[in-house]
């Protein structure tokens, strides 16, 4: 294990030295070439990930967990599903998801596509049979046909569809122009000089050796391709403490021993937006998190002043949240979908 993690090291200061290449965040998120972004498709795509019907309660939508009123999360631990049913992870931010190659901590789905279909039947989230059932419950709403025909033709009430078009949906979910990409775009005044020192203090301990790129998730990968590091790295009390060795991480799905604590890299943007912290929300503190993962990861014990100035810097990567307006959503005359 010593050898393992001196090893490790030596990779994360070599990739360190390539990853001080700062980048802003793009204004377009990247989509896949059978889907690209229409007002159409987006418009269907925020009905149906605001609309709680196509849970087997009616009562959990994708908003329920990630609510892009607020940091894109719920600001639990876990998450809750139908019946107060809770599970294992914390539920990431879909904002700015669209610049992870892979979606989910374990990266188990490859485009957002594939995501979007992915809690509608997972009995502790929405608590669908499975997602053709939760499909028979949007053609149930009359007001829905005109809404998919528009944005995919006749006859295009399918589980592919809306997925389409929620994933469509949350490729709008960016965040640009935020201090930090003020500041790399030339603009000497866009943060104060602690953030200045943050972000210095960042790149010289090791951080950009994993949160790296635009969206500080990682190097720039095709969509599809993840990028994982394992977590905890080293074992120590903050490990004991948050109990961040107990989930199993991509092992689980691929059953894969190697892949044991390995996890997707999320992003940092709009972090201060989003506690709880780390793929099991023990962590609700940001100056605490930044303490963790220097331990945790660099086997490095900060000094209060590089934390605090960490945490300025982190503060400076919230971006300009787009206006978003609530959908109406078609309703049912005289009768009720939810049948449980």
């Amino acid at each position: 294990m010593k050898q393992f993690n001196t090893l490790l090291l030596a990779s994360l200061l070599s990739l360190q030295a390539q990853a001080a290449d700062w980048k802003a965040l793009p204004d377009v998120a990247p989509a896949p070439a059978d889907n690209p972004n229409t007002a159409a498709k987006i418009e269907l795509g925020k009905m149906l990930f605001m609309d709680p019907r196509f849970s087997s309660t009616g009562t959990v939508s994708c908003n329920s967990c990630h609510n892009i009123m607020e940091g894109g999360d719920d600001s639990r631990s876990v998450s809750m599903g139908v019946h107060g049913k809770t599970g294992g992870r914390n539920a990431p931010t879909v904002w700015n998801s669209a610049f992870h190659s892979v979606q989910f901590w374990d990266g188990r789905a490859p485009l957002l596509e594939d995501q979007a279909k992915g809690p509608v039947a997972n009995p502790i989230e929405m608590g669908m049979k499975d997602v053709e059932t939760a499909m028979n419950r949007v053609k149930k709403i009359p007001g829905y046909k005109n809404v998919f025909d528009k944005a995919f033709g006749k006859n295009s009430m399918t589980v592919d569809n809306a997925a389409k078009a929620v994933a469509a949906f949350e490729r709008t979910l960016i965040t640009p122009n935020s201090p930090y990409d003020k500041y790399v775009k030339g603009k000497g005044n866009a943060m104060n000089k602690q953030q200045i020192r943050g972000m210095n203090t960042f790149a010289e301990v090791g951080c950009v050796a994993c949160h790296s790129g635009p969206a500080f998730n990682g190097p720039e990968q095709k969509l599809g391709e993840g990028f994982y590091v394992m977590f905890p790295t080293f074992n120590n009390e903050y490990v004991t403490k948050y109990k961040l060795d107990k989930d199993k991480g991509r092992e689980e799905a691929t059953g894969k021993a190697t892949d044991r604590s390995m996890f997707r890299v999320p992003t940092l943007r709009n972090i201060t937006d989003t506690a709880p912290y780390f793929h099991n929300g023990s962590v609700n503190d940001l100056g605490e998190a930044v303490r963790v993962m220097a331990k945790t990861q660099l086997n490095q014990t900060l000094p209060e002043k590089d934390v605090n100035d960490i945490v300025a810097f982190l503060g400076a990567l919230t971006g300009e949240y787009p206006e978003i307006t609530m959908p109406r959503l078609p309703a049912t005359s005289g009768t009720s979908i939810i049948e449980e």
